[in-house]
Formats: structure tokens, sequence, C-alpha cells
């Protein structure tokens, strides 16, 4: 098959990239992690800054993402059906429990916040669009794991489980059993598996095929989702990703 790659176009991107996942670098460290010479990185970047891409910052300059990259992030989230969709529900359901409530998708061995509503409460569970975080902690990365291929699960498990609480399971055959109990009951609930403190429920999102493309998740303080009141939290959640796969075109047999 030809290869009809812009090697520059390529690089450029390459940058771009690089400077939003690592904000504040210089073209010397940027230089080192793009593999280009300091020369063409420095017209690379310097080609980003003048379409508005990137700016720069500072007497020895470093690189941030300009108002033009912000522009194209406001347009394909409008663009994406997924997060556009979306965006009422969460504001009815953020409505409805007054706690953070997210959309997530899984990105390789990750999930990353596509949407949010975020509550007004003055103790919450914070969280921001872009943010990523492992499969196997938390309501929504295990509803994605547990819909995942058996690849992902493999690469998941057989990988480093990281504890970031006394909750995280990173007993393997544990994780695996609490993958199964997902699907057989068709949500997840986490209790301070990520973060000391907070509880999470989170349920499938389906696109039109039936594949599981995300999970709609409520977070918030253990103090607000208690035993007393968790399953109308569960309820609330499972009912509302039904009706945000039914906005994307999954008919319910």
């Amino acid at each position: 098959m030809a290869d009809y790659t812009v090697a520059a176009v390529d690089e450029a991107l390459a940058l771009l990239l690089l400077v939003a996942q690592s904000p504040g670098l210089g073209v010397t460290e940027l230089s080192v992690r793009s593999g280009n010479t300091k020369a063409r990185t420095f017209r690379l970047l310097y080609t980003l800054e003048q379409r508005g891409l990137l700016h720069r910052e500072g007497d020895t300059p470093t690189y941030h993402l300009g108002y033009k990259a912000l522009y194209l992030g406001v347009a394909a989230q409008e663009q994406v059906s997924l997060v556009r969709v979306a965006r009422s529900h969460l504001r009815d359901i953020g409505g409805i429990c007054n706690e953070n409530v997210q959309v997530r998708v899984r990105d390789g061995l990750e999930m990353v916040c596509v949407a949010r509503w975020e509550s007004t409460q003055a103790i919450r569970v914070h969280t921001d669009v872009g943010n990523r975080r492992p499969l196997y902690a938390g309501a929504s990365g295990k509803v994605l794991l547990a819909h995942a291929p058996q690849s992902v699960q493999q690469a998941v498990l057989g990988g480093t489980l990281t504890r970031f609480t006394d909750n995280t399971i990173i007993d393997r055959q544990l994780l695996e059993q609490e993958l199964q109990q997902v699907l057989a009951q068709g949500y997840a609930v986490s209790y301070a598996e990520r973060s000391s403190g907070a509880v999470a429920i989170a349920a499938p999102i389906m696109d039109a095929d039936g594949e599981v493309i995300a999970a709609l998740g409520i977070a918030g303080p253990a103090s607000r989702i208690t035993a007393d009141n968790l399953q109308g939290f569960i309820d609330l959640v499972v009912q509302r990703a039904r009706d945000l796969s039914l906005g994307l075109g999954y008919v319910y047999r």
C-alpha cells in the first residue's frame, strides 16, 4: 500500500501532541523527545506558532497550546456524536443528583474523560475532560475493561497493577471476578479504588451496532453516596446509560 504521509506534517503534528501532553517544555527537550534536530524542531514549532496552534512563554521560551488548538478541540467535540448526545443527559443527571457525572471512553489500556458535568457541591470528586486513568481502578474503568476485547483484558491483567488506595484491586483473580460481576449485573460500583473517600457508579453506553463505546459514571464522596441511597444512584446511571445508547441508535430488544 502506498504511503501518502507528508513527513513534515507528521512531525509537526507529533510535536503538537507532545506539547499537549507535556506543556512547558523548551526546544531542546522537545527535540530530544521528538527525535528531530534542534534546528528542525525550532522551525516546526515556529510554523505551529504562526498558525496559532502554539505560543511561547518566558525569556527561555517554553511552548504551550495556543487558542487555535482550543478552537480545534471545541470543534472536534461538537462533531463527535457521543459527546453531543451526552451533553443534555449529563446536565439532566447532574440536576437530579448534583454529583459529578462523566462519560469516559477506552483508549488503549487507559480510559479518557470526554464529557462531564461538574457538581456545585463544595466537596466533590473532580475530573477534567481529557483526564486519563487506568482501566482497572474505578467504576467506569471496570465497565470498559469488562467489555473490552480479550487481548486488552490480558494486557491489563498481565501488566503492573498499581495500588492507589487500600481498596484498589491489584489481585488479578479478584479483578477477573469483579469484571465477571460487572458483566452479569450490567453496572459497576467502586469504593475508594482510585481516590480515598470517593464512591462511583458506572454503566455501559452502546452504539447502534451494540458495541460498548463508553461508560457513564457518577462519582461523589462516601458521605453523600451511602448504602441507603446507593440503589437510587445505580438505577439512575443504568437508565440514563440506556437513554444515551438509544440516542446513539442502539435498539433494546
